[in-house]
């Protein structure tokens, strides 16, 4: 994987995941429930007794939440370079879905490892991370697609 390539899939997980994020943070207020993933990170990291300012705990969660979509996207583009799956709605809807799945057993690992019980509807919580994780499919797909119909066309029509 070279630097343009490494630039390319952070792009593509901030935007899918920003998406996934607003999806969340949409839910959780049409719902009035606590769906934010960030949110749920710093009441994690409390609970696991880590001893930091609260600023920065928010500011880790963050991060961490930023870092998993990058980790999910990289495994993303493996499966497409590699020709093991397409880049269709079909795979994408597919990928979201899967990383919903594994997103909602994370959840209740860390639940369950720290002992931590926020006051939510958890079945609501996880069928909107399962939705949030589609949409984090759809797009990433979509923008990994731009991205290299957009840099086909500068190497075809851009001289340097």
């Amino acid at each position: 994987m070279d630097i343009y390539v490494f630039l390319q899939l952070i792009i593509v997980s901030i935007a899918a995941t920003s998406a996934m994020t607003l999806f969340s943070y949409a839910a959780s207020a049409s719902f009035r429930e606590l769906y934010k993933e960030p949110v749920l990170l710093t009441f994690m990291l409390t609970k696991l007794n880590i001893k930091l300012p609260e600023q920065t705990k928010a500011t880790l969660a963050w991060i961490l939440h930023y870092f998993i979509g990058f980790l999910f996207v990289a495994a993303y583009y493996f499966l497409w370079i590699r020709d093991i799956l397409p880049i269709s709605f079909l795979t994408a809807f597919l990928l979201g879905f899967v990383s919903g799945v594994i997103g909602i057993l994370g959840w209740m690992i860390m639940f369950k490892l720290s002992d931590h019980k926020p006051a939510i509807d958890f079945k609501g919580y996880y069928f909107q991370l399962l939705l949030a994780h589609i949409v984090f499919g759809l797009v990433a797909t979509a923008v990994y697609s731009l991205s290299i119909t957009i840099l086909i066309l500068a190497k075809t029509y851009v001289t340097v």
